[in-house]
């Protein structure tokens, strides 16, 4: 592991009404400590389990590959300076990593892609081929499975958005492989009840505040899985979903 804690230095908070200092989870939140080298964050949209993840990499150095945006009318300035108000404590010291998201990922594959062409060499670390000819899940699959061999701190937010299940599955495979190397670690955020099923690994659940850990078994994810694979009739009526608080 890499980053041992961090924690809400909440006397630094620049505002209490806008997010995502506003957030309940991080206003009640003092501080997180990690044990394994795979951590998963979960919750809803809007908990701001993604918003933690983007500040934990800002917070160590690791760039966000992301499009420029267009003009806003309305943007908050508050938006992307959590890390500010974070202390996160190293292990030995900063280490190298990267910052994944699906959403975000296409930027990254078309930037290398032009690297490449000025100098291949820069592609053996990706399978020696373009990112952006394969599909999206073989350019994930490709990234991941290089990337990861190396010494670092990886941050992924929904990293199954482009998987199948079988696709998840040989990622769960290369987390549990990499992860015991001793020399990685991951934070993961996710909403896939099989990435979550690495039995290594620590979930903190974003839906209450303060955030917390919860077992595998007492996830929304593996509970309605659990359910509608029983019983699939019975999740066509809309309030079964509503008894499961999501």
């Amino acid at each position: 592991m890499h980053i041992r804690s961090l924690s809400f230095l909440h006397d630094t908070f620049p505002t209490a009404t806008s997010y995502p200092f506003s957030l309940e989870v991080f206003t009640k939140t003092d501080r997180i400590a990690f044990h394994t080298p795979v951590t998963f964050f979960i919750g809803e949209n809007g908990t701001g389990k993604s918003t933690l993840l983007q500040a934990i990499a800002r917070g160590s150095g690791i760039h966000i590959w992301e499009e420029h945006e267009g003009r806003r009318d309305a943007k908050n300035l508050h938006e992307d300076q959590l890390h500010r108000s974070l202390r996160i404590e190293w292990m030995d010291g900063k280490v190298p990593g990267s910052f994944f998201a699906s959403e975000i990922f296409s930027h990254f594959a078309q930037a290398l892609d032009q690297w490449g062409r000025a100098d291949a060499g820069c592609l053996d670390y990706f399978g020696k081929t373009s990112l952006i000819v394969k599909s999206h899940g073989q350019s994930h699959m490709a990234f991941f499975s290089h990337r990861f061999a190396r010494k670092g701190l990886y941050l992924l937010d929904e990293p199954e958005n482009a998987l199948s299940p079988k696709w998840q599955l040989e990622l769960l495979r290369l987390l549990r492989r990499f992860s015991r190397r001793g020399d990685v670690q991951f934070i993961i955020a996710t909403h896939s009840p099989i990435l979550l099923a690495l039995p290594e690994a620590e979930i903190f659940s974003f839906d209450a505040a303060p955030i917390r850990l919860v077992a595998y078994e007492d996830t929304d994810y593996y509970r309605i899985y659990r359910d509608f694979l029983t019983d699939r009739g019975k999740y066509l009526e809309g309030d079964v979903i509503e008894q499961h608080g999501t």
